[in-house]
């Protein structure tokens, strides 16, 4: 798992306060773009003038100059040009906010929801926020315009209101030829002005996911712990459809969700067959999941004749479905059509069974989360 956020040494403070740079790893830029880059390296004579200085070795005090300079170490090595990463040289705290070279960039725009899920991978928190929202403005400006997808999650985007819409016409305005995948639990767009406001973004490519955990009222807000929450969804997804916007509706299968799924999977494609796509989705061992394991924790090779009915379901009627999260050797082979690799570049591990799989290639492999709390006891090595 690679080591996006923590503390860094702090050899040299400069700057006040926290701010967002972009990595680099050439000491000869030209001066003009130097203040807006951090070094990896060692500055030399014509080294100086950068923002921000990462380097693994401490150098003498008067090479520093005019720089904030912090101590990195080999967890960092997966930093690259044009990474973007937010530091402060007071507190000493780095967080890589996005990396270049990966298909698996998000930006966390709040920790505030009106859900408290079960298994909640960033766990609700009441507090004033907002600071993420104006920091992923002045992100969006600085990633590379030939990036491929990025995504936008909370806690809940759309309690911003009109400010979330905004963000998404910046996007779009800095952006337009990049994918965007939005996390959201839909109940929003249950006003149809507030969907047309998303749909006047009018982005060619842009998904919203949003999960629908039963086709029982009763069983989806017991998961999502919020009354109300069921009707309010679906009138969010039908007003968005109604806007011809892009809907994926996501399904995390555990014990509260797996005995009503392939229900789930019809009431789906009965009622919402214009939607266009279905997740299927294994657990993630982290954030609420952990104290609710008792709650929630089947083992995957346990329900893959299940997954495998209300896979060929869907299918029966046409939609587009994909089961994420799974290890090759916990799913059945009629499940292969579907299957992905889904897991985050940055928090995927294999077991030890797994080195010697002949089919590790193809297998999108495990959270760092599950190898290290909870994982099927079925996993092993194909050939």
């Amino acid at each position: 798992m690679l080591k996006l956020h923590g503390k860094l040494p702090v050899l040299n403070s400069i700057t006040k306060g926290s701010y967002l740079v972009t990595v680099t790893k050439s000491a000869t830029l030209p001066q003009v773009l130097r203040s807006q880059r951090a070094l990896i390296g060692h500055p030399e004579d014509e080294g100086k003038g950068y923002k921000a200085i990462l380097t693994n070795e401490r150098q003498r005090q008067e090479s520093y100059g005019e720089s904030d300079v912090f101590t990195i170490s080999t967890a960092h090595d997966y930093l690259g040009e044009g990474d973007i990463i937010r530091l402060d040289s007071a507190s000493g705290s780095f967080s890589c906010l996005y990396r270049r070279t990966s298909p698996n960039n998000t930006i966390l725009l709040t920790e505030q929801c009106d859900h408290y899920c079960l298994m909640c991978s960033q766990p609700p928190k009441n507090v004033d926020d907002s600071w993420l929202l104006k920091e992923a403005f002045e992100l969006i400006s600085l990633i590379p315009t030939e990036t491929e997808r990025l995504g936008f999650s909370g806690g809940e985007p759309t309690l911003y209101g009109d400010k979330f819409i905004e963000l998404l016409h910046h996007t779009r305005r800095f952006l337009p030829n990049t994918g965007i995948d939005i996390l959201s639990n839909g109940r929003a767009f249950r006003d149809i002005k507030f969907a047309r406001k998303y749909a006047s973004v009018n982005h060619p490519n842009m998904l919203i996911g949003i999960p629908i955990y039963s086709d029982d009222p009763v069983r989806h807000e017991y998961v999502v712990q919020s009354k109300g929450a069921f009707d309010e969804t679906i009138r969010g997804i039908v007003n968005l459809k109604a806007e011809n916007q892009k809907v994926e509706i996501r399904i995390v299968i555990h014990k509260q969700t797996v005995n009503r799924l392939v229900k789930t999977c019809e009431f789906i494609a009965r009622n919402l067959l214009f939607v266009d796509h279905v997740a299927l989705m294994g657990l993630e061992i982290t954030g609420l999941t952990r104290p609710n394991l008792g709650l929630l924790w089947i083992d995957p090779y346990e329900y893959k004749d299940t997954l495998s009915e209300a896979v060929a379901l869907l299918n029966s009627y046409g939609m587009t479905v994909s089961v994420y999260n799974h290890q090759l050797c916990t799913i059945n082979p009629d499940v292969l059509r579907s299957y992905r690799k889904s897991i985050s570049d940055w928090k995927t591990e294999y077991l030890d069974e797994c080195l010697r799989c002949t089919k590790r290639a193809d297998c999108g492999g495990l959270f760092s989360s599950s190898k290290r709390y909870q994982h099927s006891q079925y996993i092993r090595a194909f050939g």
